[in-house]
């Protein structure tokens, strides 16, 4: 019998970790009856009864199995780190706030009978405010043109991948990892599958500007090299009009020296225009910088204040993991 594993990354969600066990559970016994699974909820240090009613599920039903970060790691290294944790024939990463249908599972698995590694679905429409799926089209649109890499629209991460392609993210040596790159620019050949997202069932999300921000700026600094590309030629731009403007102003002064007063307007304007441009760039440049500091200190992508219902032989996966990672990692400080 196949094991699908099931991961659930988790932040203030008590009033969705019970309902998406049960219904989890009931999926699997009406449209997958010949499948077992393993329910990995991993938590990302949270601040009400999430880590409570997950223990208490661990201590109900050994298929349920939690992981408690010692601190919040981001929203992306968690459930990345959660991935590598599995050990089942394949995985299936989801939200715990029902914005990820499960009805969508049976789905994904019919998909990885047929034979495809990864299985992912993409949001054709959504129930969330119509302003921010409007941006996020845009968002998406862009950074599709920007990048050498190919990038999947509407994509979260809410997907099927096969324990092969998890194997390849254990492989890698990436200490800030995002998921929706991996899967476009490494991943198997895939099936998309098209789903509208309903609300959130209860709770608040925890996304602000600050992290939709960081989630986009992860992107751009990952997969596209426009941000630089651009900064070069907008300067050259700007070098090249200035020293235009210069050359004409020194010879209508020289021409009419009596009649042209070049006044200081034209050269505060000009001042203010570069001195925004420059400000603009730089910060730019330094998120490049940051996303690269973050690469060479090779920090851990999470540190375990917990674990429980684990097995010795998913734990042998995920050392063997870690060991990988190690082994990769020495060998790019050797060369």
């Amino acid at each position: 019998m196949k094991t699908i594993s099931i991961v659930i990354p988790c932040y203030n969600e008590e009033e969705n970790v019970n309902a998406m066990y049960q219904a989890i559970d009931r999926i699997f016994k009406s449209d997958l009856p010949d499948y077992s699974y393993e329910l990995i909820f991993i938590d990302n240090d949270s601040r009400d009864r999430t880590r409570e009613i997950v223990r208490s599920l661990c201590s109900q039903d050994k298929k349920v199995k939690g992981i408690f970060n010692a601190k919040n790691f981001g929203q992306f290294n968690s459930p990345y780190y959660g991935m590598l944790q599995s050990g089942g024939d394949c995985t299936i990463l989801m939200a715990a706030d029902f914005q990820d249908p499960v009805e969508m599972i049976p789905k994904y698995v019919k998909e990885w009978e047929k034979g495809y590694k990864i299985v992912i679905g993409i949001k054709k429409s959504s129930k969330e405010n119509k302003l921010m799926y409007w941006l996020r089209t845009c968002y998406y649109k862009t950074i599709k043109k920007l990048s050498d890499v190919e990038q999947i629209e509407h994509f979260t991460g809410f997907g099927l991948y096969d324990e092969t392609f998890i194997k390849v993210l254990r492989e890698l040596d990436d200490p800030t990892p995002f998921l929706r790159g991996i899967v476009a620019e490494l991943g198997f050949r895939r099936r998309e599958i098209p789903y509208e997202q309903p609300k959130r069932r209860a709770g608040k999300t925890s996304n602000n500007f600050y992290r939709l921000y960081d989630a986009a700026m992860l992107s751009v600094t990952s997969y596209t090299k426009v941000g630089l590309r651009l900064a070069t030629i907008f300067g050259s731009i700007c070098s090249f009009a200035s020293m235009m403007v210069a050359l004409i102003y020194l010879v209508m002064k020289l021409v009419y020296w009596d009649r042209f007063p070049a006044g200081m307007a034209p050269l505060l304007i000009g001042m203010c225009f570069l001195g925004s441009v420059q400000i603009f760039f730089i910060g730019l440049v330094g998120e490049y910088v940051l996303s690269i500091n973050a690469r060479v200190m090779k920090r851990p992508l999470v540190i375990e204040e917990e674990r429980i219902n684990f097995t010795e032989k998913t734990d042998n996966k995920s050392e063997e993991g870690i060991l990988l990672m190690t082994a990769s990692m020495e060998a790019g400080d050797q060369r």
